[in-house]
C-alpha cells in the first residue's frame, strides 16, 4: 500500500542497544556504536520523505545514573557521530536542534554539540532534535520556574496562562506537537518523554531492537499510522 500521509513530527525512542549487544557477546557501547545507524537510516527516511520534525531520545536525565564507563562511551560517541556526520546533514539540509539540560555535559561534547548546530542552523530540510539529558517532567518544572519568574516580574499574570503560554516555556517551544511516536525494543512505556508533546500523537511499539530499526520497519509504522483515524475529541462523524 502507498503511503499517502507522513507524520509532520515524528518522534522515536531508541530502545535496545544494550540487548542487542548482549545477545551478540558484546559491550554495551558496541550496541550504541551499531544504534548510529539506524540513526543514519532514520534521518535520510524522514529528508528523502519530507518529513520536516524528527526528535531522537538520545540520552535521558536518568541515564546519567548508568556506570560512568558507559556515559563516558555514549559521550564519546556522540562527538563522533556528529563530527562524522556534520557534512553529510548539511548537504541533506538538515537542521540540528537540542532540548535538555547540558548543564552536566562534558565540555567537549557541549562544545562539538553547539559548532554543528552552528553550522547546521540554515538548513530547511528537516529539523532533527536530539534529546540530551533530557527529561520530561524536569523540562515542566523548568516552565513552570520561568512562569513564575515572569508572574513575580509582573511580565504575565496567572489569569493570562493558557495551553500557548505554556508551550512558550517548553523547550520544544519552536517544534509542533508530536504526531506519530515509535518505541523499539518491545518496551510498552513513555519513559519520561515528551508527555506534553504527546498528548494527542500516535502511539507505535514494536519488537525490533535499535540496532536492526531499518527505513523498513519506519515504513511498517507510518503505513501503520496513516491508517489510524485521529478524531482529536471528535467523533468520526464529525471527520467525515
Amino acid at each position: 500500500m502507498e503511503i499517502t500521509k507522513y507524520p509532520t513530527h515524528l518522534a522515536i525512542i531508541m530502545d535496545g542497544n544494550g540487548r542487542w549487544a548482549k545477545k551478540q557477546g558484546l559491550l554495551r557501547a558496541f550496541g550504541h556504536e551499531k544504534g548510529v545507524q539506524s540513526v543514519r537510516q532514520v534521518v535520510e527516511y524522514c529528508v528523502q520523505h519530507n518529513i520536516p520534525y524528527l526528535t531522537l531520545y538520545a540520552f535521558s536525565t536518568e541515564n546519567w545514573n548508568r556506570p560512568a564507563l558507559e556515559v563516558k562511551a555514549l559521550m564519546d560517541l556522540l562527538i563522533k557521530f556528529l563530527k562524522k556526520e556534520a557534512d553529510a546533514l548539511h548537504k541533506n539540509g538538515v537542521k540540528l536542534n537540542v532540548i535538555g539540560n547540558l548543564d552536566k555535559f562534558p565540555p567537549k561534547a557541549k562544545e562539538t554539540l553547539l559548532a554543528t548546530i552552528d553550522k547546521l542552523k540554515h538548513n530547511t530540510t528537516t529539523t532533527l532534535t536530539l534529546a540530551l539529558s533530557y527529561g520530561s517532567r524536569e523540562e515542566l518544572a523548568t516552565a513552570i520556574k520561568h512562569i513564575t519568574t515572569d508572574i513575580q516580574a509582573g511580565n504575565l499574570t496567572p489569569e493570562a496562562i493558557t495551553e500557548a503560554t505554556i508551550q512558550k516555556y517548553l523547550y520544544t517551544h519552536n517544534l509542533p506537537d508530536v504526531d506519530l511516536l515509535i518505541r523499539t525494543s518491545g518496551e510498552y512505556r513513555i519513559s519520561n518523554f515528551l508527555l506534553w508533546q504527546i498528548a494527542y500523537a500516535e502511539l507505535y511499539f514494536t519488537d525490533v531492537l535499535w540496532p536492526e530499526f531499518t527505513k523498513e520497519h519506519l515504513q511498517a509504522a507510518i503505513l501503520n499510522y496513516q491508517n489510524r483515524e485521529r478524531r482529536f475529541g471528535k467523533t468520526s462523524e464529525q471527520l467525515k
